[in-house]
């Protein structure tokens, strides 16, 4: 099921307003400032956002989860807008995690050459058995929503009608142990 709120542009053809949709970004194998840099230019050259990308600075974050024993992460949050419905969107960007390294079944919360996530995809509400949006867990990870008001510090959840910035003071303890690495990348 998708619900769209009376202010989301509808799916449209060509040249008509596009849906804004926020991607997190993440890696701790390899080389991850390199994998994010590779995924944000793979998201435009595949046409899954069209330029201009917004991307916020990069973050040097604690591993979130049940398995602490591994590298800390790299992350970010890109925007764009994009011609693809949610769930073609989905795929899309699990096939170019698949063609970057990523294999489908690793362990959750475990390393990872890349991750990306669908956080927003305007101001939709998705409910399907392959994806929820608004990401469930966003509000609950500041590696997330750091980044994240940063781009729009007026982001609003489409399903409490919150602010995100309300949601930072509960999250400070992670929130302090961030490092911003980079504005620009």
């Amino acid at each position: 099921m998708v619900s769209m709120s009376p202010t989301s542009p509808a799916l449209s053809p060509i040249g008509a307003v596009r849906p804004q949709v926020f991607l997190g970004l993440g890696a701790n194998v390899g080389d991850p400032i390199s994998q994010l840099c590779r995924t944000a230019a793979e998201l435009v050259s595949r046409q899954i956002l069209l330029s201009p990308l917004r991307k916020s600075s990069l973050y040097r974050t604690a591993p979130w989860g049940p398995i602490a024993d591994q590298p800390w992460f790299v992350n970010a949050v890109v925007c764009g807008t994009t011609v693809l419905e949610p769930l073609a969107l989905l795929r899309a960007t699990q096939r170019l995690e698949q063609d970057m390294g990523r294999p489908r079944g690793r362990p959750r919360y475990g390393p990872r050459v890349i991750d990306v996530d669908l956080l927003l995809y305007d101001r939709c509400i998705v409910r399907e058995p392959d994806l929820i949006v608004p990401h469930p867990h966003m509000a609950s990870r500041a590696f997330v929503l750091v980044p994240l008001l940063e781009l729009d510090p007026h982001l609003t959840d489409p399903v409490s009608k919150r602010p995100y910035a309300e949601f930072l003071p509960a999250l400070a303890p992670e929130a302090s142990r961030m490092v911003k690495l980079q504005d620009l990348w």
